[in-house]
């Protein structure tokens, strides 16, 4: 009786473990995969390396936005992400530079699993790295598009205490997508930086020939603001600038400054951390916090636009 037992018993595995796995792992095999996309990376050694598109959104989610981050942030990163990437990869026809994207701030930054080990340390990579690969793996194949096409999905790491600009006051391109939405932070003031020039400081920065002179209240002066509230044009040493080419030239963090000018020196202030178009990294993650989930992020930062399955050509 009690052997008896015992083959039933195993019958009872076999039926409930072994059967199962192997009608799965035939289904698997079975199942029609379609070749992975590819992207063609510019790589700090100057080689091209093609990757799968979804490897290759693991280092850039990895690199362009805190791991500590909420999941429905890192999720909203990798849509926005993939969608740049896969524009990049459709406009491959046109371009003669042999590669679609490097790993700058020029198109996506992106790190190898190399580097995500120095940047999280040992004890720190997998989990974080198992965070991320989750977020893309996710939302694997979503892009964001607008009439019939992949959008420019910017972003940025913190619009501060302004709304989100419009594309048309940063870059003069006008995308209906692109407009003046509430920043979503809870902090505003969370990246508040200071800067202070001498004259001889400006006049370099700017690349002015002339010596350089006490300030005068007509050096620096902002001519104009875009429709959220930053400087769109200002006027330094006499010349002409646009909010964007002063915010590089003088390294600045944004184009929301209040300015400080006496004879011997310019203080300026600035209010967030990057361009101000699009999505705020920031205040993705407190969206997230505070229950919102991807799509709803991406429709607040890109409104309008709609999420669609990417497929290979």
């Amino acid at each position: 009786m009690r052997k008896e037992w015992i083959r039933i018993l195993v019958l009872l595995v076999i039926i409930i473990v072994l059967f199962p796995w192997t009608v799965l792992r035939w289904y698997n095999q079975s199942e029609v995969r379609t070749e992975d996309i590819t992207i063609r990376v510019l790589m700090p050694d100057g080689q091209v390396k093609s990757l799968g598109l979804e490897e290759y959104l693991v280092g850039v989610v990895a690199a362009e936005m805190p791991a500590e981050f909420e999941e429905e942030a890192l999720k909203a990163q990798a849509i926005a992400a993939r969608t740049y990437a896969a524009k990049r990869i459709s406009q491959r026809s046109g371009s003669e530079a042999g590669y679609d994207v490097d790993t700058t701030v020029n198109t996506q930054v992106w790190i190898s699993e190399d580097k995500m080990k120095e940047k999280w340390n040992w004890l720190s990579y997998w989990r974080y790295h198992n965070k991320i690969e989750k977020a893309v793996t996710g939302t694997k194949d979503q892009v964001l598009v607008a009439d019939g096409q992949y959008i420019e999905a910017f972003f940025h790491s913190s619009t501060g205490r302004k709304p989100t600009e419009r594309a048309e006051d940063v870059w003069s391109s006008s995308r209906p997508y692109l407009q003046n939405v509430v920043a979503g932070e809870e902090n505003p003031a969370r990246y508040v930086k200071s800067y202070t020039f001498t004259p001889s400081d400006l006049y370099q920065k700017v690349g002015h020939s002339g010596t350089a002179k006490a300030f005068t209240e007509s050096d620096f002066v902002i001519l104009s603001e875009t429709a959220a509230g930053r400087a769109k044009v200002v006027r330094v040493l006499g010349k002409n600038y646009t909010g964007a080419q002063i915010r590089t030239l003088l390294g600045l963090a944004s184009t929301d400054m209040e300015i400080t000018l006496t004879p011997q020196e310019i203080k300026i202030t600035t209010y967030g951390n990057g361009h101000a178009v699009g999505m705020s990294q920031y205040g993705a993650n407190d969206l997230a916090k505070a229950g919102k989930t991807c799509e709803e992020i991406l429709q607040h930062y890109y409104p309008g636009t709609q999420l669609l399955t990417l497929t290979k050509a």
